[in-house]
């Protein structure tokens, strides 16, 4: 049976630092859920599928909301998760006249405030992990207005409220319209990342500004300060060329760095 995440096998000959030929088998299940298929002979091994798992950790969380039901999913990389869905039968607009028309009129509204209630309920059970929100973002995505109706309501955690990168329309619900979400959100997804990024920093340099002592730099202090679990947020360069070294003296059982 092919793991969850997908199988990856390496095998053939290579040459020794000896000028020896030896026979290599490597299988493995890699980390992440892998979707690229490739049966491939070639004079070395190929591993840019593999070093595309390790780009972009993000997380963006979907919700694909219209009149026949809803469809809560998460993207990573190219690796989509459709975490929960379920259908809905929500009675349609009443054109008779008479006495009848309000009461079909307000448990028309009734349904429809129930529904949204239910939608708001599960995205903070799917979406927020210990108190914290667990994706980067979050699009909604619908062919009608419940998506609109479900952003600015009330029933809508804030939290989620502020995740919310963008709200797009689509011509089909569920899995189809999960698909279609994720092609019309392809730019912004890669801009995400950036936006992010420089929030943090602007955020970091206010603090400066300001000199409120919760920000420190330099590879001293900050070892330091997160030794001490005094950090929130931990800004690092993508390319720090740093080693750190903890030397122990086995006779007197000590440490130092």
């Amino acid at each position: 049976k092919v793991p969850n995440n997908g199988l990856v096998i390496y095998c053939g000959t290579v040459v020794t630092a000896e000028g020896k030929e030896k026979k290599v088998n490597m299988d493995f299940e890699p980390f992440k859920p892998i979707n690229t298929s490739l049966y491939l002979c070639d004079n070395k091994f190929h591993t840019e599928a593999l070093s595309a798992l390790l780009e972009d950790d993000s997380k963006f969380g979907f919700i694909v909301i219209d009149g026949n039901g809803a469809l809560f999913g998460v993207l990573s990389g190219n690796a989509r998760e459709v975490l929960h869905k379920f259908v809905v039968d929500l009675p349609k607009k009443h054109g008779r006249g008479g006495q009848s028309a309000l009461r079909f009129s307000r448990l028309r509204v009734e349904k429809r405030h129930n529904y949204i209630r239910k939608v708001a309920e599960l995205a903070t059970q799917l979406y927020i992990v210990n108190d914290k929100v667990s994706v980067t973002g979050l699009v909604l995505a619908g062919s009608a207005d419940f998506k609109s109706e479900l952003s600015q309501s009330d029933l809508f955690d804030p939290r989620l409220q502020n995740k919310v990168v963008k709200i797009v329309d689509i011509s089909y619900g569920a899995e189809n319209g999960f698909n279609q979400a994720i092609d019309l959100c392809q730019e912004l997804l890669k801009n995400v990342k950036f936006i992010v990024e420089k929030k943090t920093i602007g955020r970091y340099f206010e603090e400066m500004a300001i000199d409120t002592d919760k920000c420190c730099y330099g590879v001293d202090e900050t070892m330091h300060c997160l030794q001490a679990g005094a950090i929130d947020t931990l800004i690092v360069w993508e390319n720090l060329d740093c080693n750190r070294f903890v030397l122990r003296n086995q006779l007197a059982a000590t440490e130092s760095i």
